[in-house]
């Protein structure tokens, strides 16, 4: 047919270029994982930082993974075939859920998906994950005796889990977020049913405090 001139290319040179093409992407990939790999680790490690009140080595280390989470998406913006694959996306929501953490804790204002250069799914994700790691802070901060803390993030689970229900989108498009959402609820009912508990405890601990003392006024009058 006019207009093709394919005849004069043998398979072996058809071949030598898919294999030279699969050979990119195949390096892309393995240096994707890798980074991925160091971003799920320091989101890790920057959390760990969150909950042992390192707040200023909590936003350095915040700052690296970004960098880190960007390299991973370079490498891999001409590939989409791998891009969509899981594991950037996986690496990323990690990422967002400690920028989030981070912000949660420290009462900062909520980064975009713009500015942490973060897809819509991952950031969702991401902030359910945030919710799990609010309830570790909230028992820790009871452990310390801390009665500001744990209510203030009540609320922000609260209002965290109000917004993901509202997100109402073909599972194919969130990533699965049903599943997280629930998570969500979940894990701020069981928190507030410690608060509840704690609460109720410390009542009670009152009570026997001003019992006792009555006891004693009544023994030292008679």
């Amino acid at each position: 047919m006019a207009g093709q001139d394919t005849g004069n290319i043998s398979l072996d040179e058809i071949l030598a270029t898919i294999r030279e093409d699969l050979e990119t992407k195949h390096r892309a990939r393995e240096a994707a994982l890798a980074t991925c790999r160091e971003v799920i680790r320091q989101a890790s490690l920057c959390i760990r930082a969150v909950h042992r009140h390192e707040f200023d080595r909590a936003a350095a280390m915040l700052e690296e993974t970004h960098q880190r989470t960007r390299a991973a998406q370079e490498l891999l913006v001409d590939h989409p075939e791998i891009y969509h694959a899981g594991f950037l996306h996986d690496a990323v929501k990690e990422y967002a859920e400690a920028a989030l953490t981070l912000a949660l804790v420290t009462g900062r204002p909520l980064p975009t998906p713009a500015e942490l250069d973060v897809s819509s799914a991952a950031y969702l994700h991401g902030l359910a994950e945030a919710a799990g790691e609010l309830r570790r802070y909230v028992l820790d901060s009871l452990r310390d005796a801390d009665r500001t803390r744990p209510e203030e993030l009540l609320v922000a689970m609260d209002e965290i889990y109000a917004a993901l229900v509202t997100v109402d989108f073909p599972e194919a498009i969130t990533h699965g977020l049903r599943r997280s959402t629930d998570m969500v609820r979940g894990v701020t009912e069981r928190t507030r049913g410690d608060l509840t508990v704690a609460a109720l405890q410390r009542q009670l601990h009152r009570e026997i405090v001003e019992l006792r003392a009555r006891l004693e006024q009544h023994g030292s009058g008679t």
